[in-house]
C-alpha cells in the first residue's frame, strides 16, 4: 500500500501545536524558538513531510510556474528551445510546465485551458501547423497573463514574439545554391498562414529575382513538411519535363525525404540535384551526404522568450506594447549542396 503523505496538519496534531506555528517553524521564522523548530523538523523528517510550494505560492498570489506550449518535442529544434527557456526561467525562480499540441489546434486549445487551470504566471507558445485563428489565446490576454510567441506566429498578428529572420534564412540558402551553379531551384514550402514558411518562401523568391532567375510555380510544392511529404514532393519534381537541379526545403524533415527518393532512383547529391533544408536538426549531420541547413539559434530563442516574459511581468500586461525580437540565421553549408567551383 502506498504511504500517505504527511500534511502540515498531521505535524501540528502530533506536536500539540497550531498549524501556523508549524508553518512558521518550517520557514525559519524568528518568532519561533530553536527548540520548537528542531522538534518540528525532526518529526517532518520522520514522517517524510514535503512542503507544497505551489500551494504556498498560490496563497501569496504566485505559482512560480511558466507555461510552455510547443507543437512537439521529438526533434532537435524545440528540445533546445525548451533547454534555453529552462536555463533562464530557473535563474529567475520559475519552474516550467510543458505541453505539446502535436500539431493539432484542438489539442492546443485544451493545452491552454490546462495551463490556465494550473495558474501559470505566463505562457510561451509556438503555434501548431493547423492553427488559423487567435481566439483561444484571447482568454489568456483577458486574464492579463503575459503571452509570448516564439518561432511560429500567425502572420500579421500584433503580439510579443521571438522569431528568426526566416526571410534572410531562405534568401541565404537559395543564394548559396545559385552560387553553386544551380539555375532551376525548387522550393518545398509549408502552410503559408504561418510566418516561418511564408517568410522562407519570400527569401527564396528574393534570391531568384536578384539573380535574374524566373519564379516558376511548378517548382514550388506546398506540404506539411513531413518526411513523407518530401518523398512525394521529390517524385512530383522528377516527373516534370525539366526536373530541378536543386531543392531548398523550408524544413529538414521534408528535405531528408527528398534525399531518400533521390537515393532510391540512384541520382547523385549534389551533382544531379543539390539539397538544402532548414532548422539544423541533429540528423542533418548524420545523413550521407550531410545536409546543408539553417541554424535557428534554438537556445537563444528560448532564452529571449523568457526575458521578454520577465519584461512583461515587470510592467502591467494591459499596457505592455507588443515587442518583437528578431534573431539572425546561420547557414551551415554541408556536402548536399556544395559543388566544386559552382559546377556539376
Amino acid at each position: 500500500m502506498a504511504r500517505t503523505k504527511a500534511s502540515i496538519t498531521d505535524l501540528a496534531q502530533q506536536l500539540g501545536v497550531s498549524v501556523s506555528t508549524v508553518s512558521r517553524a518550517l520557514s525559519d521564522h524568528p518568532g519561533i524558538s530553536d527548540t520548537t523548530k528542531k522538534r518540528v523538523w525532526k518529526l517532518a523528517k520522520e514522517l517524510h513531510y514535503q512542503p507544497n510550494h505551489m500551494a504556498a505560492g498560490l496563497r501569496k498570489g504566485r505559482s512560480n510556474l511558466l507555461g510552455v506550449l510547443v507543437p512537439h518535442i521529438d526533434g532537435h529544434f524545440f528540445t533546445l528551445v525548451v533547454k534555453g527557456i529552462e536555463t533562464i526561467a530557473s535563474k529567475a525562480g520559475y519552474n516550467i510546465m510543458i505541453c505539446q499540441s502535436n500539431e493539432d489546434v484542438t489539442h492546443e486549445r485544451k493545452n491552454i485551458e490546462t495551463l490556465l487551470s494550473a495558474q501559470v504566471e505566463g505562457i510561451l507558445v509556438s503555434m501548431s501547423r493547423t492553427t488559423r485563428d487567435f481566439k483561444h489565446f484571447e482568454k489568456v490576454r483577458k486574464q492579463e497573463i503575459p503571452l509570448v510567441f516564439f518561432d511560429r506566429v500567425l502572420d500579421g498578428l500584433d503580439v510579443s514574439a521571438v522569431v528568426l529572420d526566416d526571410r534572410e534564412g531562405g534568401y541565404q540558402s537559395t543564394k548559396h545554391l545559385i552560387k553553386q551553379g544551380c539555375r532551376r531551384i525548387a522550393h518545398f514550402g509549408g502552410p503559408q498562414h504561418l510566418n516561418i514558411y511564408k517568410h522562407r518562401r519570400q527569401g527564396y523568391i528574393d534570391a531568384l529575382l536578384e539573380a535574374g532567375l524566373p519564379l516558376e510555380e511548378e517548382l514550388i510544392f506546398y506540404c506539411d513538411m513531413t518526411l513523407e511529404d518530401g518523398i512525394a514532393g521529390m517524385q512530383k519534381m522528377l516527373a516534370l519535363p525539366t526536373p530541378p537541379d536543386a531543392v531548398f526545403s523550408a524544413s529538414d524533415f521534408s528535405v531528408v525525404g527528398a534525399l531518400q527518393e533521390l537515393k532510391r532512383r540512384k541520382l547523385r547529391v549534389p551533382q544531379d540535384i543539390a539539397l538544402a533544408g532548414f532548422s539544423n536538426e541533429t540528423f542533418t549531420s548524420l545523413t550521407e551526404p550531410m545536409l546543408t541547413s539553417v541554424d535557428q539559434r534554438c537556445e537563444q530563442m528560448g532564452q529571449s522568450a523568457v526575458r521578454l516574459f520577465l519584461e512583461m511581468r515587470e510592467e502591467h500586461s494591459s499596457t505592455f506594447s507588443p515587442r518583437r525580437v528578431v534573431l539572425q540565421p546561420d547557414l551551415l553549408v554541408r556536402e548536399s549542396s556544395e559543388r566544386s567551383n559552382g559546377k556539376k
